[in-house]
């Protein structure tokens, strides 16, 4: 993990935004402590850490320091100073909870919102559908709640939530997926991974597996998604400036699914007989796109390499395994990064408008090792 992971399977997950003012890390640093999150034993990175018993065994979320980047404060933003403990917390899930990213991510916030002993904490699930995961948003505001943290379905169409909990002044925390809108107006934070750094990467993975050479397929995410379209421009980017000596020969959305990923590979194959490695833009396509190597008789891994983004366990076996070769981090676990920066917001301090992560990574080199950190 490129000196990021330490043998020790509960790694900590690292809490801290480089912010501008000391009184901010002062609270936020109070807040991970107020959690009841214990040290643990992680690399030195500079940032306070802690443990998050979310999804099984933790992984380290390390803070990218950003002293200058822009921050949000509830003087700014509008509102009242709350304390989380008279809180209501609504939480917004975009995609039905049959991948393993979903459950880990409302894992780890349901569970934080128990450790923090918020007042009530009410989640919904908008299973795939935006009109849906903004009526959800709008009910969860006539509900009571206080502030929001939303896992947003696609970049676009969460207007009208937003404009509902902007009338009331509700903060809101976007976690995952980035919205084209304004920090500190429509909302007051995002919490994620650099997803252009994230296809960069899994590049490179690709670029050493194969030697800079062969014939590739991506499968894409879904259409009108920010990840999508910041994984297909780091990978693609990085291929052209590192490896010309690689095609690509196809790209077609497998809408982050297992299925549709085994579906679409299965045609890309057909089409594409030449195909020598699979950049999944998710762990679920990938394992989709596996099983249509296995079923064309070739062997994955070997006949045909796949690389993939998300770090789930069930990807992270198949690299240990050899039938799969590697795997970019998107962690999930954010509830402890989400409630130590509301707590640091509500208490009027700054807290940064792109709060973003360091991922870590799975190959053949380590996966065996690391298989328990994986979600």
């Amino acid at each position: 993990m490129q000196g990021r992971w330490t043998d020790n399977k509960e790694v900590g997950l690292a809490m801290h935004h480089s912010l501008r003012s000391r009184r901010s890390l002062v609270a936020l640093t109070a807040a991970v402590a107020l959690s009841g999150a214990a040290l643990a034993g992680c690399t030195n990175t500079g940032t306070p850490t802690s443990t998050n018993a979310g999804g099984g065994d933790a992984v380290q979320q390390t803070v990218k320091p950003d002293d200058n980047g822009p921050t949000c404060t509830l003087d700014q933003y509008g509102g009242t100073a709350i304390d989380l403990s008279d809180a209501v917390v609504g939480f917004s899930q975009s995609e039905k909870e049959d991948n393993p990213f979903r459950i880990a991510e409302t894992q780890s916030i349901e569970d934080e919102a128990a450790k923090q002993g918020v007042k009530k904490f009410i989640k919904t699930n908008a299973q795939s559908t935006l009109s849906k995961q903004v009526s959800d948003i709008q009910d969860l505001i006539a509900q009571g709640a206080d502030v929001l943290i939303v896992a947003p379905l696609n970049s676009d169409g969460l207007e009208p939530a937003l404009k509902a909990a902007r009338d009331k002044d509700i903060p809101v925390i976007t976690v995952d997926r980035k919205l084209n809108a304004t920090a500190c107006t429509d909302y007051v934070s995002f919490l994620g991974s650099d997803f252009i750094e994230q296809g960069k990467r899994a590049a490179d993975q690709l670029i050493a597996g194969t030697g800079g050479s062969g014939k590739v397929a991506i499968l894409l995410g879904a259409s009108g998604n920010g990840v999508t379209t910041d994984r297909t421009k780091g990978f693609v980017d990085e291929v052209q400036a590192q490896a010309p000596g690689i095609e690509i020969v196809a790209q077609q959305t497998g809408e982050f699914a297992r299925d549709k990923g085994q579906s679409v590979t299965e045609q890309l194959l057909q089409a594409n007989p030449g195909i020598t490695a699979i950049y999944a833009e998710n762990d679920e396509m990938g394992l989709g796109a596996q099983a249509a190597i296995i079923a064309a008789g070739k062997e994955p891994g070997t006949d045909i390499q796949i690389y993939s983004v998300d770090g789930t366990r069930n990807a992270v076996e198949q690299i240990a395994a050899g039938a799969y070769n590697g795997v970019i981090e998107s962690n999930p676990r954010f509830g402890p990064l989400a409630f130590a920066t509301l707590t640091s917001f509500l208490a009027g301090d700054a807290v940064g408008q792109d709060i973003v992560i360091e991922d870590g990574e799975y190959d053949p080199s380590n996966a065996a090792d690391l298989v328990d950190n994986a979600f």
